[in-house]
C-alpha cells in the first residue's frame, strides 16, 4: 500500500514536471519563431555594423535548428500574428 502511494506521488510529480517542460517549450518556440521572423525581415545593408555579429550568430543558431522545430516555431508565431 505504501509503495503504491509513493508511486502515485512520483507519477504526479513527473506529470507536473512534464507540464512545466511543455510550457517552457511553447515559450521557447514563441521566442524562436519571433527571432526567425525578425531575422528574415532584416535588411543587412541598413543594420548597424555593431549588430552584424549578433545577427549572424542568431541566423546561424536558427539555421542549425531541426527543420521540424523551426516549422513549429514559425507556425506558432504566424498563428499569433494572424489572430491580432
Amino acid at each position: 500500500m505504501v509503495g503504491t502511494v509513493l508511486k502515485e506521488q512520483e507519477i504526479s510529480m513527473l506529470r507536473g514536471e512534464i507540464e512545466i517542460l511543455m510550457h517552457e517549450r511553447q515559450s521557447l518556440l514563441d521566442a524562436t519563431g519571433a527571432a526567425a521572423v525578425f531575422v528574415a525581415s532584416l535588411d543587412s545593408a541598413k543594420l548597424p555594423r555593431s549588430a552584424h555579429q549578433a545577427a549572424k550568430l542568431l541566423a546561424r543558431l536558427l539555421n542549425n535548428l531541426p527543420e521540424e522545430t523551426l516549422r513549429d516555431a514559425l507556425e506558432r508565431v504566424n498563428a499569433r500574428l494572424v489572430h491580432r
